[in-house]
């Protein structure tokens, strides 16, 4: 038997650092979505795992991620006021950093999504060149690639 909450699902997964790609993202989603209720949304940020020899010590890493997660705590507080002032219920939009082992930042926002089962991804595009996303690759591009039942929203 077919679930229809999960296939019409309304919860909306948007991964954003501190781009103004993300913060487009962000605002494209409290603009198309605005006076529309009943939309779940999770501001998600993957801080990538340092690697174990990057800090002289386990102490430095501590300080370092304490740091970081301050100024994540911020940004993803900032991002959560926005889609507020575009009339999302308080309670309808949450936030989240995740500290993981990254390999691709895009397996770390897909695995997230994989254990959330959220519907739809949102993501910004970094506004690579070919020739760069050809050697480099993309966040939005291997997401686009890789995403599985869920629909995938890359805001340029």
């Amino acid at each position: 038997m077919i679930d229809r909450n999960k296939i019409y699902n309304k919860n909306i997964l948007i991964a954003v650092d501190e781009s103004e790609n993300a913060r487009r993202a962000v605002s494209y989603v409290g603009q198309f979505l605005k006076g529309v209720k009943d939309f779940k949304v999770l501001i998600l940020h993957v801080i990538s795992q340092p690697e174990e020899d990057y800090f002289p010590t386990s102490t430095e890493k501590e300080k370092w991620l304490s740091k970081y997660k301050l100024k994540v705590d911020l940004m993803l507080e900032n991002y959560r006021q926005m889609l507020i002032r575009e009339n999302f219920d308080p309670g309808d939009v949450s936030v989240r950093s995740t500290l993981r082992y990254c390999p691709s930042m895009a397996e770390c926002i897909l695995a997230e999504r994989d254990e959330t089962e959220y519907s739809t991804i949102v993501v910004g595009r970094q506004g690579l060149s070919r020739s760069e996303e050809f050697l480099f690759g993309s966040v939005s591009s291997k997401i686009v690639n890789h995403a599985r039942n869920c629909t995938v929203w890359v805001v340029e």
